[in-house]
């Protein structure tokens, strides 16, 4: 299998990023972060991780703010906390959504996270780095 297919056809991308392996699919989840936490960490956007506080910026549920209960890759949406609505019959479900109309507000910080943030950190120096030059 080849590592990254590029394609100029608007049928054959979206063949690619839905049939693609969930490795891949998890950077292709990935939400930008606050200002805040912008600052913080030097980075502009991180894959989106069960735990994550979100904000919701796009759809009918504009404006709410919850934890991430369930990252699913397969439908490549994400469920949040506060956003459900009842059926018919009673039962509470979690509506999906788009991670890329969501902005983290808070990080779910582990050993491997923040690897990934300082190895990320040091490629945007470098890269600004070189643009002063």
């Amino acid at each position: 299998m080849k590592r990254h297919q590029i394609a100029s056809k608007r049928r054959t991308q979206r063949k690619l990023q839905l049939g693609a392996p969930s490795s891949v699919k998890r950077k292709l989840m990935s939400s930008h972060l606050s200002k805040s936490l912008r600052e913080q960490y030097k980075i502009r956007s991180l894959p989106i991780k069960r735990g994550d506080e979100v904000k919701i910026l796009k759809g009918k549920a504009k404006g709410k703010t919850g934890k991430v209960v369930q990252v699913y890759r397969k439908r490549n949406v994400i469920y949040v906390d506060k956003v459900q609505r009842d059926k018919q019959n009673g039962q509470t479900v979690f509506l999906p959504i788009k991670p890329s109309y969501c902005l983290i507000e808070k990080l779910l910080i582990n050993k491997d996270r923040t690897k990934t943030i300082e190895k990320r950190a040091a490629i945007n120096l470098k890269a600004a780095e070189k643009h002063k030059a």
